[in-house]
């Protein structure tokens, strides 16, 4: 929970409120490359394991997972020849669950 911040679960609460005559929607999820796999599957396991989401297996409303590729900018390295040469930081990426 320490990296989630503005979360504290003791005051916030969400609840979705639906219509009796809402019908269901199921969304195609996309591939993902293995990049953003790894970061749904770290994001998803930690959301689980500070109870944030539970698992449903029997859901008939199913929203796709969007992930999003933010440039972590830029640092300088030494290179082979001795010299200093700018880089490109990893970059991160951000999982955005409906």
């Amino acid at each position: 929970m320490n990296d989630i911040k503005g979360i504290c679960l003791a005051i916030v609460q969400h609840h979705i409120y639906l219509d009796d005559d809402a019908t269901p929607r199921r969304d195609q999820q996309c591939r993902l490359i293995p990049l953003k796999q790894e970061a749904v599957k770290t994001e998803i396991y930690k959301l689980l394991d500070n109870e944030i989401i539970y698992p449903i297996s029997d859901s008939q409303r199913v929203s796709p997972v969007h992930v999003v590729l933010k440039k972590a900018g830029f640092t300088v390295v030494e290179n082979e020849y001795k010299e200093w040469v700018q880089t490109r930081l990893p970059t991160k990426v951000r999982v955005c669950i409906d």
